[in-house]
């Protein structure tokens, strides 16, 4: 039985703030695997959204017993040697105040000798456990970041990545396979991008001609944003999901989120 279990496609369950949607691998799509966003209703609890969902939801009433949230929350990084697990809650809410009375999680990055601490909602958390006995919970920028880190392996120069999503920019910079950057701002506006990332540019001392900003998202008004980039950063690329995976027809569904790309093709 444990076996057959295991070869069970693994549900994902992306949740962000004023988004929810629902994937599963499935060989017989075109894509490979079955995509529903789904609309949560404003001014209702993301845990009540996602109640309704499973009553609502097609691809929810599969007889399906894995599942994986992707949870979209500010995270604490720290690195592997310094990490002791009994601190988790102390630290994260010290971090985060306002998170205080969520459930503290861990993502463990043996790739950037990190671990990635976030909150999730004990609610929500309770309505998926109610689904499925198997669940886990993933931070959402994990798979993106595992991407970016070999991005930024290729070549010698230094790059700032910006993944913008759900009103929020986050950007992140490698060296030697470990952050040396990684923060997150809300952001709705052009001028929003533009401040965050030359502010960010600025304080890792990147250099305007020889050093590589590459963005990637839902990118606000982009033709603006980077006209107004390239004002002050020579090297501005825009990364292609279908171009950086080869086409995969994964990367055409419509509306599909970077981070859900990298975690199905990484």
């Amino acid at each position: 039985m444990d076996s057959e279990q295991n070869k069970q496609p693994r549900l994902t369950i992306r949740v962000a703030k004023g988004s929810l949607s629902f994937s599963v691998p499935d060989n017989s799509a075109g894509t490979q695997i079955i995509y529903e966003p789904y609309v949560p209703k404003s001014g209702v609890s993301m845990p009540a959204n996602l109640r309704e969902a499973f009553k609502t939801v097609p691809l929810l009433s599969r007889p399906l017993t894995r599942a994986q949230v992707l949870i979209d929350c500010p995270s604490l990084l720290i690195p592997v040697e310094e990490y002791n697990e009994a601190n988790n809650a102390q630290l994260y809410f010290h971090s985060f105040p306002e998170a205080e009375g969520r459930l503290v999680m861990s993502n463990v990055l043996p790739q950037l000798n990190a671990v990635a601490l976030f909150a999730v909602n004990k609610d929500l958390k309770l309505v998926v456990d109610d689904h499925f006995p198997d669940v886990r919970f993933t931070l959402l920028m994990r798979p993106v970041w595992d991407y970016l880190r070999r991005r930024s392996a290729v070549g010698n120069r230094r790059k700032l990545f910006a993944y913008y999503h759900d009103n929020v920019l986050e950007l992140v910079s490698f060296e030697r396979n470990r952050f040396i950057f990684a923060n997150r701002y809300e952001a709705r506006h052009v001028k929003d991008l533009v401040y965050f990332i030359l502010f960010v540019w600025k304080q890792l001392a990147l250099d305007q001609q020889r050093d590589e900003l590459f963005l990637v998202g839902n990118l606000l008004d982009k033709d603006a944003l980077l006209d107004t980039l390239r004002k002050y950063i020579q090297v501005v690329s825009v990364i292609n999901p279908s171009a950086s995976f080869n086409r995969a027809p994964l990367t055409q569904l419509r509306g599909i989120t970077f981070d859900l790309i990298t975690l199905y093709l990484g």
